[in-house]
């Protein structure tokens, strides 16, 4: 390992992956693991990363780690090893690249195909089996952030329960087939924050906009099959990524910037923004489903378990 990458011990808050400036912070919570290891990308387009590291410090369940020479953009997974005994809840893989849960971006599009930690195919007690296949060269990555963007004197409007008007809409949908926002921006959170979208708001006396599921999310893998998408987004992958697919430049890291603008844009026009979340599920689904990110990092820590069948 390069001198420039040797980790410090860090901190176990917050969660995810922090930018000061210097270096970055990772905090990984994972109960059951028994060890973990940090995966850095040079490029989407690698087939494995370019260095392990092996997080050696350990509060509480919380691993962690500081890297004093990484900022901003550096792509990010994780391989967490601990007992592979679905029987018992636990379905640790290190051969599966994982996202992480607090990571505020996402970059490559999560394939079910190769994610699955178990190899078998059919039958009902296939998820025992395992899988040694590596998926890294098609798994999803977490982009190290900033946070630096102009809010200026925003503020929420805050609207009184009262006198609330719900609009509940789609990003994509609301704007993709209006002819007066511009062709480049139908259908992207800077679409919604356009002046006809606004006003046509407005004047139907909206005071807040209620959006379906904007977090990053992993199409279903019958979907992914027969190239069709989820297009509702109900199959939440990361609660603290917005989805890039609603970004009007079609690049992955304007999508935060973009979605903090249309948030500042709605407030200034007086309408608030609430957030349609899925908590029920995630883009993992059930036992039989892939190892995107909570299943591999700690399944019986994420998930709600049948205590009679783990």
């Amino acid at each position: 390992m390069p001198e420039s990458l040797k980790p410090c011990p860090g901190s176990p808050y917050p969660r995810g992956a922090h930018w000061d400036g210097q270096g970055v912070n990772f905090a990984l919570y994972s109960q059951h693991a028994e060890r973990v290891e940090l995966c850095l990308f040079d490029s989407v387009d690698d087939h494995s990363e370019s260095h392990r590291i092996e997080l050696k410090e350990r509060s509480g369940y919380v691993w962690h780690c500081y890297l004093p020479n990484v900022s901003a953009g550096q792509l990010y997974g994780y391989r967490v090893y601990g007992p592979y005994l679905p029987e018992k809840g636990h379905r640790f893989n290190p051969n599966k690249l994982l996202v992480d849960p607090y990571a505020r971006l996402i970059e490559r599009t999560a394939q079910a195909q190769g994610s699955f930690a178990f190899s078998d195919k059919e039958g009902e007690d296939r998820d025992l089996s395992f899988c040694e296949l590596d998926n890294a060269s098609t798994a999803a990555l977490g982009v190290v952030t900033h946070s630096e963007f102009d809010w200026g004197d925003d503020a929420a409007p805050r609207t009184p329960w009262s006198k609330s008007v719900i609009y509940e809409a789609n990003v994509k949908g609301i704007s993709k087939l209006h002819q007066e926002v511009p062709e480049e921006l139908r259908g992207t959170y800077a679409g919604l924050a356009s002046r006809p979208i606004i006003q046509h708001l407005i004047g139907l006396g909206v005071t807040a906009i209620e959006l379906l599921p904007v977090h990053h999310r992993a199409d279903e893998e019958h979907l992914q099959e027969l190239g069709l998408t989820n297009y509702w987004g109900y199959n939440t992958l990361s609660y603290f990524a917005p989805d890039t697919r609603f970004a009007s430049l079609q690049q992955f890291r304007t999508a935060i910037e973009e979605f903090k603008y249309m948030v500042r844009t709605l407030h200034a026009a007086g309408i608030e923004v609430i957030l349609d979340v899925v908590y029920n599920h995630t883009a993992e689904g059930n036992h039989f489903g892939p190892s995107f990110s909570f299943r591999g990092i700690d399944n019986a820590s994420y998930y709600r378990l049948d205590p009679s069948q783990p």
